[in-house]
């Protein structure tokens, strides 16, 4: 049963989408003006989303929430949501307010306006409540960045016991139990959050039993009750599988960590994007490689520090061993998933996402460093080691020495000293390694450059209401304060002859404002045809003509004037096509 529902999360997350979902639609657009009442309010985003209760929440001029149904995805289209509108909508200007779940995992929202047939002095303002509570946020990162390092303790350590087989295992058991304990504790916690931190709620609403079922409908909350009951079989698995022959528990043992990182596969960015079952593939491996790694590393030196009696170098040299292919993972999946998450090389310091994943290389090259001077000191007791076996057989062969012996006491220093050097650089690794596991945590809460850039990039919807018009938003900046903003332009139907021009002016702060003049020209220059003036009026909070007449069709300039005071405007030029 277990089995089966990460085959589900796993199956589930095969959509070709981008991970971390952002708006690539809204119907009516951002800011449009629309002649009639729309019936629906629809949404399209760059993944496929989960859906709240809450998820559309829409005020009308009068700042009075709209009722409406309860959201929906459209027919066939997991990366659509749609909800049904009242078919009463008074004239103005309308918010809507949307937040829902990425299939990462993370929720996101967002706000725009609309106006039925013309704008409202002054739109409604969403209420601020509908935006991610801090205080959950926080705890529910923390959360995250607890569970990343008791799968790495727990994992690793059980991997360094089972691999490398030291003689004194009694130190190990310490970080066996705090990582299984940590990693039970903080994914009740994590699901006990789940439904403020997807509703952007304060941590009390946790206590709201109604919303636990809606949580569990979702792949996070899936996870996170697979992760919750894979700890409790392993618990009870463990005594059952003491006896056993070592090839059992070791398998057995892997099994259970390659379904333990299936639990976050399933929910994070490798869910959504593209090449999802690579994807995944790649993020298992790369978390198991950082378990046996970094939770090796932890195992190696409460073993060089707390055994009754030191590590061999035998042991040493199997974790070496297992370090070295655990890196080559790391650096493989590593790099297939920064590929998959910048999408260009210009992404690496031109995004959030790309300058996170910077630090983060940094912190691994000091990490590999670490690594490099702790394989330098394993091979130099090595060597040491050598030394000491054939020592007995030199010293058998050639009879007794005629004096008494010092080679020990010479012998011995140096190991000591080599081992003192080893726990160092191994104390060093586990300290970068903490490091990097918190990027990593801040990492998986960033946007990915590839999903931002498909974002940026998608191509403007229809305006609702108005087949085949163009729309275009003119950014404006007369150099002076206050004098700066946008203007969203609509032309109906943006083809040759007769045409309606629609221009909405937003201020600073994204807030309709109104200014003495708006003037708009168009020139055809492979023609030489033009200007021609559009004669927009002031329509009460917006400018308007309905008889625009463009004779020709190809590349036309339009020059837009803003004037925001007696004697302050500027002019933008922009590129519109007109067809027939």
């Amino acid at each position: 049963m277990l089995l089966g529902t990460l085959l589900i999360l796993l199956l589930t997350g095969t959509a070709p989408a981008s991970a971390h979902a952002a708006l690539r639609a809204s119907d009516p657009e951002d800011g449009s003006v629309v002649k009639a009442p729309p019936t629906h309010i629809t949404l399209t985003f760059t993944e496929s989303v989960g859906l709240l209760e809450d998820s559309f929440r829409v005020y009308g001029p009068d700042n009075r929430r709209v009722h409406m149904e309860e959201p929906e995805h459209a027919a066939g289209s997991a990366d659509t949501a749609r909800a049904a509108l009242p078919r009463d909508l008074d004239e103005g200007t309308y918010t809507v307010a949307w937040r829902v779940v990425s299939a990462d995992s993370h929720p996101v929202s967002g706000a725009f306006t609309f106006s039925v047939g013309k704008p409202s002095p002054t739109p409604p303002a969403a209420p601020a409540d509908h935006a991610e509570h801090p205080v959950t946020k926080s705890l529910y990162d923390t959360g995250r960045y607890l569970a990343y390092i008791a799968a790495a303790l727990l994992v690793g350590t059980a991997a360094f016991a089972a691999l490398c087989r030291p003689p004194d295992p009694g130190p190990l058991r310490a970080p066996l139990l705090f990582g299984w304990w940590t990693l039970l504790v903080t994914t009740l916690a994590l699901l006990i959050l789940r439904a403020p931190y997807e509703r952007g709620t304060s941590p009390a609403t946790a206590l709201d039993l109604s919303a636990f079922p809606d949580t569990l409908n979702g792949r996070p909350g899936l996870a996170l009750l697979s992760r919750t009951a894979l700890l409790l079989t392993a618990a009870l698995l463990v005594p059952v599988l003491r006896g056993r022959p070592l090839r059992i528990r070791v398998t057995a043992g892997a099994a259970f960590s390659v379904a333990l990182a299936l639990t976050w596969a399933s929910a994070e960015h490798a869910s959504a994007g593209i090449q999802v079952p690579v994807a995944m593939t790649s993020s298992v491996l790369h978390l198991l490689a950082m378990a046996c790694w970094l939770g090796g590393l932890t195992a190696l030196l409460l073993t060089l520090h707390r055994a009754t009696t030191p590590p061999p170098y035998a042991t040493v040299a199997r974790f070496s061993r297992l370090a070295f292919t655990s890196v080559t993972v790391l650096v493989v999946t590593g790099a297939y998933q920064s590929w998959r998450g910048l999408g260009s090389w210009s992404a690496l310091t031109g995004t959030a996402y790309g300058r996170t994943l910077t630090v983060k290389l940094a912190a691994t090259v000091f990490l590999l460093l670490a690594a490099a001077l702790s394989r330098r000191w394993t091979a130099l007791l090595a060597v040491r080691r050598e030394a000491e076996e054939r020592e007995p057989a030199l010293v058998g062969a050639a009879g007794p020495p005629p004096g008494p012996r010092t080679t020990h006491m010479t012998t011995a220093a140096p190991e000591a000293l080599h081992r003192r050097a080893l726990r160092r650089s191994v104390l060093a690794e586990v300290v970068v390694a903490v490091a990097v596991l918190l990027v990593t945590t801040v990492l998986t809460g960033t946007l990915p450059s590839r999903a931002e850039a498909e974002a940026a990039k998608a191509p403007e919807p229809q305006v609702a209401g108005l087949p085949g018009a163009q729309a275009l938003t003119v950014p404006y900046d007369t150099g002076t304060p206050g004098g700066s903003g946008t203007v969203q332009l609509t032309m109906d139907p943006g083809r040759v002859g007769e045409n309606g021009l629609q221009a909405v002016v937003f201020g600073p702060q994204g807030a309709l404002t109104f200014v003495p003049e708006v003037r708009v020209t168009f020139t055809l220059p492979a023609k030489d045809v033009g200007p021609i003036d559009a004669r927009l009026t002031d329509r009460g909070g917006y400018w308007a003509t309905n008889d625009l007449t463009l004779p020709l069709e190809g590349a036309w300039t339009m020059k837009l004037t803003v004037r925001v005071s007696d004697i302050d405007q500027v002019t933008v030029e922009r590129r519109v096509r007109i067809t027939r």
